[in-house]
């Protein structure tokens, strides 16, 4: 890994600054890509965009920016596109500072902010290498989201084709899946899911794979049968208790199981109305593999673990014997699976032994 620290002046770094909609936004004679297409969107304020202005004018020191050295010579930022964008916007007269616009500045102003020198980290070495790197750096400002830096390393043409589907505001994912994918777009979220959907939660090592794929056909066509699966096995759309599962593992599972979804509709508004299900997003994952810790079933209140201590005299109710309340755990007498609640008349206590032999049946 090789890191070097450069001073980039302000009139270097904003030399063939274009922001296309299309194209992305680019900077340092068209040689730093600052914003690949449909990655993060310009989400500085005016307040913090005026900030950046204000240091300059005042000489003070900006925090230090990133940027990955390209194999083609080129740059792609890392860290500090906020801060270029608003430098950049200023000195192409996108905006005015303190009621005045960098082409009403007299010569000796415009050169104070055109020679002002920006300190930025030149990163160069393998994938693995940049995103240990990137991962241990102390971002600043506006700080980039795990997989915005997954992004920065892998950068190429299959990230730029994915990004075009899963990272712009109003995506063609975000279309299809805003009921069962939470965050945003343009934080790399959706991107991010549908990575971790396709290859069971290794996303650096399905990104280091088709790094240099020509498109990311195989991850879109992935993630719209993944959505279709979802409605078509679960009918009722139900966005709070839907956008947190993990339908991924879900469907990479149960895609060809023969499911009734009438009666899964039926199970899934029981559960929803039983007060005794905590978690409610645990209910899709429960239906399918009946394991009852995706619905964290309300566990029995301090004060009916003593009621039933004392009437139980403090007896395990199971072995017979006597046991501090501390070392003996609360149970269902009818399981919660057979209908079975979490109030008092259905508790009983067990020692920890019984309990764990109990559970294991």
């Amino acid at each position: 890994m090789k890191i070097e620290l450069k001073k980039i002046t302000v009139r270097k770094l904003s030399e063939g600054y274009e922001d296309n909609e299309e194209e992305g936004v680019v900077a340092y004679g068209g040689r730093l890509d600052v914003r690949p297409p449909y990655q993060r969107e310009f989400i500085y304020k005016e307040a913090q965009r005026n900030a950046v202005i204000d240091t300059i004018n005042k000489c003070f020191p900006l925090n230090v920016m990133y940027w990955a050295v390209r194999n083609d010579g080129g740059f792609e930022i890392i860290d500090g596109q906020q801060r270029t964008i608003s430098i950049c916007q200023y000195v192409m007269g996108d905006f005015s500072h303190n009621a005045r616009y960098f082409h009403s500045l007299q010569d000796d102003e415009q050169n104070k902010i055109l020679n002002y020198e920006l300190m930025v980290y030149w990163c160069s070495g393998t994938d693995s290498e940049k995103l240990k790197w990137f991962k241990t750096i102390n971002i600043a400002g506006e700080e980039l989201s795990a997989q915005e830096l997954r992004n920065a390393v892998y950068h190429g043409s299959w990230v730029s084709d994915a990004k075009r589907y899963f990272s712009r505001r109003g995506c063609a994912a975000y279309a299809i899946a805003s009921d069962y994918v939470s965050g945003s777009p343009i934080r790399q979220k959706y991107l991010e899911t549908a990575i971790k959907w396709i290859s069971g939660d290794d996303i650096e090592g399905y990104m280091s794979k088709h790094h240099h794929d020509q498109n990311a056909n195989e991850l879109w066509i992935y993630f719209q049968t993944v959505i279709n699966w979802i409605k078509a096995t679960f009918k009722v759309k139900r966005k709070k208790e839907m956008e947190n599962v993990d339908w991924g593992s879900l469907y990479n599972e149960y895609k060809d199981a023969q499911l009734n979804t009438d009666k899964i509709e039926e199970e899934t508004k029981k559960l929803i109305d039983d007060d005794d299900v905590t978690k409610k997003a645990g209910i899709y994952p429960y239906i399918l593999t009946r394991d009852e810790k995706h619905l964290s079933i309300r566990a029995f209140t301090d004060s009916m673990k003593r009621k039933v201590y004392e009437k139980q005299d403090g007896k395990c109710a199971v072995c017979g014997e006597r046991f501090d309340i501390s070392d003996m755990e609360a149970d269902h007498i009818t399981p919660w699976h057979d209908g079975g609640k979490t109030t008092e008349e259905n508790c009983q206590l067990l020692c920890k032994e019984d309990n764990r032999r109990k559970a294991g049946k």
